[in-house]
C-alpha cells in the first residue's frame, strides 16, 4: 500500500491528462499521471495533425504527445506506466489501485479518453491482430502494395484512408450512407484520390480469411438498398467507426449519459462526486478535438486547484 495521500491524481495520458499535469505541476500541486492501456492517447494513432494552434507545418501524433509528456515532467509531473483498475470514490481520501498497489489522494482527474470501435462480427473478432486493425498507423506499413479497405465515413476514417495510400496499393472505403459524415476537406481529398474507391450504402457482411500467414484475404460486402453480397479482395482492414469511452472502471460511482460519457456540471469539469473531476474526450462526445481535450484538461486543473484551496 502507497500510505501517502497526494494532492491530485490524473488518470490518463493524452491532451487532456497532459495539459492538466502541465497546470497541476505548475500550480505546485505535484500531479502524479497514470499513462493507462494508452500513452498519449489517440494522438498516438495519428500521422499528421494540422489543425492543432502552433505547428503550421503540422506535427506528428506521437512526437506532439512526446512534447507534453516532456513539458509536464518539466515542472514535476510524476508519470507511472500503470492501470487503473479499481476505484473507491465513497469516502475521502480517495483510492486508486493499479493491479494490486493501491493509492491514495485528495482529489482526481478523469482524463481515459474513448477507445477504438469495432464491428462486432465473429470473423472480425477471430482476425484481429491477422489482418484486422484500428490503427492505421500502427500497421499500415505492413500492407505495402497491397489492397485495403477502410470501413466508415466520420474524419477518423478518412483519415486513415488517406494515411494508407501512402502504402496501399489500393484503399476501398465502406461507408454504409451515400455521403460522408467527416469534414468536407477530408472527404474531398479521398474522392479526388486515385488510390481511394468508395462503396457508399454499405456494409460488411464477412471478413474471409483465417488465423495464419495469409490472414485476412477480403470482405463480404452488402449493399444496403440492393442486399447484394459483392466479395472485395484485401489484406489489411481497418475500422474507424467511431469510440467507446472508458467509463466503465468508474461507473459505480460517477454519473454518466447512456453512451458512457462522463456527465460534467454547468461547463466545467465537476462531476456528482465533490473532489473528482473528468476531462477530455471521456466527458466530450461531440467535439473530440485535440485541442478541445487539451482546453478541458486546463479547466480541470484550475477546478481542482481552487477547489483544494477552497477544502484545504
Amino acid at each position: 500500500m502507497n500510505k501517502k495521500t497526494h494532492k491530485v491524481m490524473i488518470i490518463g495520458s493524452g491532451p487532456a491528462g497532459l495539459t492538466a499535469a502541465i497546470y497541476a505541476s505548475r500550480s505546485g500541486l505535484e500531479p502524479i499521471v497514470f499513462d493507462g492501456m494508452q500513452p498519449g492517447g489517440q494522438l498516438t494513432t495519428t500521422t499528421e495533425v494540422e489543425n492543432y494552434p502552433g505547428f503550421e507545418n503540422g506535427i506528428n501524433g506521437p512526437e506532439m504527445m512526446e512534447i507534453f509528456r516532456k513539458q509536464a515532467m518539466k515542472f514535476g509531473t510524476k508519470m507511472l506506466f500503470e492501470m487503473i483498475t479499481k476505484v473507491d470514490f465513497s469516502e475521502k481520501p480517495f483510492k486508486l489501485w493499479a493491479s494490486d498497489k493501491l493509492y491514495q489522494t485528495e482529489s482526481v482527474i478523469i482524463a481515459t479518453g474513448a477507445s477504438a470501435r469495432y464491428l462486432g462480427l465473429e470473423s472480425e473478432t477471430k482476425l484481429k491482430g491477422y489482418g484486422v486493425s484500428a490503427c492505421a498507423t500502427c500497421d499500415g506499413f505492413f500492407y505495402k502494395d497491397k489492397d485495403i479497405i477502410v470501413v466508415g465515413g466520420g474524419d477518423s476514417a478518412l483519415e486513415e484512408a488517406l494515411y494508407l495510400t501512402k502504402f496501399g496499393k489500393k484503399v476501398t472505403i465502406i461507408h454504409r450512407r451515400d455521403n460522408f459524415r467527416g469534414s468536407k476537406i477530408l472527404a474531398d481529398r479521398c474522392k479526388k484520390h486515385p488510390k481511394i474507391e468508395i462503396q457508399w450504402d454499405s456494409v460488411v457482411d464477412e471478413v474471409l480469411g483465417e488465423q495464419d500467414m495469409a490472414g485476412v484475404i477480403g470482405a463480404n460486402i452488402k449493399n444496403v438498398k440492393t442486399n447484394k453480397i459483392t466479395k472485395i479482395p484485401c489484406s489489411g482492414f481497418f475500422v474507424a467507426i467511431g469510440h467507446q469511452p472508458n467509463s466503465a472502471v468508474f461507473k459505480e460511482f460517477i454519473e454518466t449519459d447512456e453512451k458512457g460519457y462522463i456527465k460534467t456540471k454547468n461547463k466545467s469539469s465537476f462531476t456528482n462526486i465533490e473532489g473528482i473531476f473528468a476531462c477530455g474526450d471521456i466527458q466530450d462526445n461531440y467535439y473530440q478535438q485535440a485541442v478541445t481535450s487539451a482546453g478541458s484538461g486546463a479547466m480541470a486543473a484550475i477546478d481542482v486547484e481552487k477547489w483544494l484551496a477552497k477544502n484545504e
